[in-house]
C-alpha cells in the first residue's frame, strides 16, 4: 500500500485534534510519482483508514476507489487539483480551522482579491522564501454554496498570489499546499499560527506594522 495513504490517514486524526477537520470538514490529498491520492468526502476524518483513500491520476481521473460503494470523491477534488497543476504542490491540505476563519473576516478588499497581512512577526519565517521584515500577503476569496464552486476563485488567487502557498475562503477556512507533505502541514501550522496572533492583536489593540 502506498505511504501517502499512510499519511493521510495519520494527518486526518492528527488534524481532527486540532480542530481543524471536525464534523466532517476539510481534507487531505498527497501526490506521489504519477498518482494523487485523496480522503474520501463527507466522512469523519479522524476515522479514514488508508484502504479508504481514493487514488487519482494526474488529470484528476479516478483509477482505484475504495470498496465502500457509500464513499465518494472529495468535493475539494477540483481545488487540490488546481495547487497540483498551477504550484507543481506535493500535497494539499484544506482545513476548516476557526482562528482562519475568523481572521477571514478581517481581510482587506480594496482589490480584486481580499488580503490579510503580516511583518515582523517570527512565524513567517516558517511560510517558504519568507523571513521575519517581509510582508506576507494571503489571499482570501469569497465563499460558495458548494466546495466545487470555489475553484474558478482559488484558480485566480494561486495565480495573482504567487508566492502564496495558501488561499484562505472567507467564512469557511483554508487551502494550504507544499511540495511535501510536511512542508504544506509546517506552512499550514505557521499560518494557523499567524491568525490567532492577528485575531489576538485586535482583540488587545496591538501595535503592529501589519494591517489588523
Amino acid at each position: 500500500m502506498s505511504r501517502a495513504k499512510e499519511d493521510i490517514s495519520e494527518l486526518c486524526a492528527q488534524f481532527y485534534h486540532q480542530g481543524w477537520v471536525s464534523g466532517t470538514g476539510g481534507g487531505i490529498s498527497i501526490r506521489e510519482g504519477n498518482r494523487i491520492y485523496m480522503a474520501p468526502s463527507a466522512v469523519e476524518k479522524e476515522k479514514i483508514k488508508a484502504d479508504e483513500i481514493f487514488t487519482l491520476d494526474l488529470q484528476g481521473n479516478i483509477v482505484d476507489r475504495p470498496q465502500n460503494p457509500a464513499l465518494k470523491l472529495s468535493e475539494c477534488a477540483p481545488l487540490f487539483m488546481a495547487a497540483y497543476e498551477l504550484r507543481d504542490a506535493g500535497a494539499v491540505l484544506h482545513s476548516h480551522s476557526l482562528p482562519v476563519m475568523l481572521a477571514t473576516r478581517l481581510a482587506r478588499t480594496e482589490q480584486s482579491i481580499a488580503v490579510l497581512e503580516w511583518t515582523e512577526l517570527e512565524m513567517i519565517k516558517g511560510i517558504a522564501d519568507f523571513g521575519y521584515y517581509d510582508t506576507y500577503q494571503l489571499p482570501v476569496i469569497e465563499n460558495t454554496a458548494r466546495e466545487c464552486d470555489l475553484t474558478a476563485q482559488l484558480r485566480e488567487a494561486i495565480i495573482s498570489f504567487p508566492r502564496s502557498p495558501a488561499v484562505a475562503v472567507r467564512n469557511h477556512g483554508i487551502y494550504v499546499w507544499g511540495p511535501t507533505v510536511s512542508r504544506a502541514k509546517t506552512q499550514a501550522e505557521c499560518i494557523d499560527y499567524l491568525c490567532q496572533a492577528k485575531l489576538l492583536m485586535r482583540q488587545y489593540s496591538l501595535e503592529t506594522p501589519a494591517y489588523v
